[in-house]
């Protein structure tokens, strides 16, 4: 949870009163395995991610599934509850333990590895009884943390400038756990391992910037099998704790490359992706998104509100051999505040998901992601603002037009000799009129749409 979102939670609760069998240290933006990548389903219910592993995300070959974090936590509806726990017990608003562990073998059955997001840095400010029974203050948290399992900076966070108020001090009233205590490692631990136990196969790391690197390596060490794991480290121009300290440990959420996003889908030109990589991140350590729950609040990234701009940027995202791709899929809302409808009960039939995840658009990209792993980038093409187009070496070819009009080229794809699937607007196997022929050149004509893209692999 960002500082900002972390902010706002506290204001609303003083208002209202293949992944498997990683070593320790295994760096990679690539997921282990084949199909590599993530949909976070953010506060989904844990059935419910259970039926889209296996009706959504399996089929469409999608890798992973991140799933919002499985602690008790504070009563209330908002979304940020979920991210105040006051025990490590699996008994929150998504799901208990039993319906946890279900999701998980149903994702495992699917083809699907599962990412928890875990919350670590900080227990839940305030007081009173947990949604699963508990009953807390702040600084005491029975059969998890007590008094001095805390940091003794007990006042807000003032100068991100300073590495020791970032990382000792409190987010917003939040109880920051002294992650250097060798006490608090091992409960820790102890919890993430039982996530593992489960089946879980990786771990988000919520809020990591405000523990030091060392400490959250020491946590993983303690773990026998920690499996992937990825941070949390928004970047900051001049602040003291900066996403590179944290590669060694796993990947890191690049949080630059959705604010570059926006600005060229939806101000600056096109061209300027051809140097995404610029300034950020390693590839091989950095995961991208387009936006996540923090962003599409704060107005950073671009939002399922943004319409084809937004759709564009995941083909963008998942069509570049850049980072390890992330997909959001959350609800719509008009409060920030406001917690998941119907308390997490996920139906894509209803206007209040988003289900970014299963819109065709994304599912194709998907699987042209898969097709074209380790693919160079190719024969860029841009007209300087609007449009763009690359191929992957030989497996992927992709256009892409954020204009007004049509537009109507003879492209170089790469690809051998055929007639492929446009997959941005069909399933390969109901692709009748949407197809595109590559002449034995490796050459193709192509339209493509206004406010639309053309895709193709093998």
């Amino acid at each position: 949870m960002s500082s900002r979102a972390a902010r706002a939670a506290l204001a609303g609760l003083l208002a209202a009163g293949g992944l498997a069998a990683l070593a320790p240290w295994s760096s990679q933006a690539a997921p282990p395995g084949g199909k590599t990548v993530t949909a976070t389903l953010f506060e989904w219910k844990y059935d419910a991610v259970a039926t889209a592993c296996t009706d959504t995300l399996g089929p469409a070959g999608y890798g992973y599934v991140e799933v919002s974090p499985a602690t008790e936590h504070i009563q209330g509806d908002q979304w940020w509850t979920s991210y105040q726990p006051v025990s490590y017990k699996i008994a929150g608003r998504l799901g208990d333990r039993d319906s946890f562990a279900a999701m998980v073998e149903s994702c495992h059955a699917a083809g699907v590895k599962v990412v928890a997001d875990a919350v670590i840095n900080h227990m839940a400010a305030g007081s009173g009884t947990g949604t699963g029974g508990t009953v807390y203050t702040k600084y005491a948290y029975p059969g998890t943390f007590q008094d001095q399992d805390f940091h003794g900076c007990r006042k807000d966070i003032a100068d991100y400038g300073d590495r020791g108020d970032v990382q000792n001090c409190e987010l917003v009233g939040l109880a920051d756990l002294d992650t250097g205590s060798d006490a608090v490692r091992t409960t820790i631990a102890a919890y993430l391992s039982d996530l593992r136990s489960l089946g879980v196969d990786g771990f988000r790391i919520d809020a990591a910037k405000h523990m030091s690197a060392d400490d959250v390596a020491a946590i993983k060490g303690k773990m026998a099998d920690p499996g992937f794991w990825v941070t949390e480290v928004i970047h900051g121009g001049g602040e003291a704790v900066q996403p590179e300290e944290y590669t060694s440990i796993g990947d890191v959420d690049e949080f630059r490359y959705g604010g570059h996003l926006k600005s060229a889908f939806q101000g600056g030109g096109l061209s300027g992706l051809k140097s995404i990589a610029d300034g950020k991140l390693p590839s091989g350590s950095a995961r991208t998104f387009v936006d996540n729950w923090d962003t599409e609040r704060n107005g950073s990234t671009l939002t399922h509100e943004d319409g084809a701009a937004y759709t564009l940027a995941n083909v963008f995202m998942l069509a570049s051999p850049y980072g390890s791709p992330n997909v959001f899929s959350g609800y719509t809302w008009s409060d920030k505040d406001a917690g998941p409808p119907d308390g997490g009960a996920a139906d894509c039939g209803s206007d209040a998901w988003t289900c970014t995840h299963a819109q065709q658009a994304v599912t194709g990209m998907v699987g042209f992601h898969n097709a074209t792993a380790g693919a160079e980038l190719t024969d860029w093409w841009d007209d300087g603002s609007f449009a763009l187009a690359f191929a992957r070496a030989g497996k992927g070819f992709v256009a892409i037009n954020k204009g007004d009009a049509e537009l109507t080229r003879a492209f170089t794809t790469t690809l051998p000799a055929g007639t492929y699937c446009n997959v941005v607007a069909a399933a390969p196997d109901a692709c009748d009129g949407d197809e595109v022929t590559v002449a034995d050149d490796g050459t193709a004509t192509v339209t493509v749409p206004a406010r639309g893209a053309v895709a193709l692999h093998g």
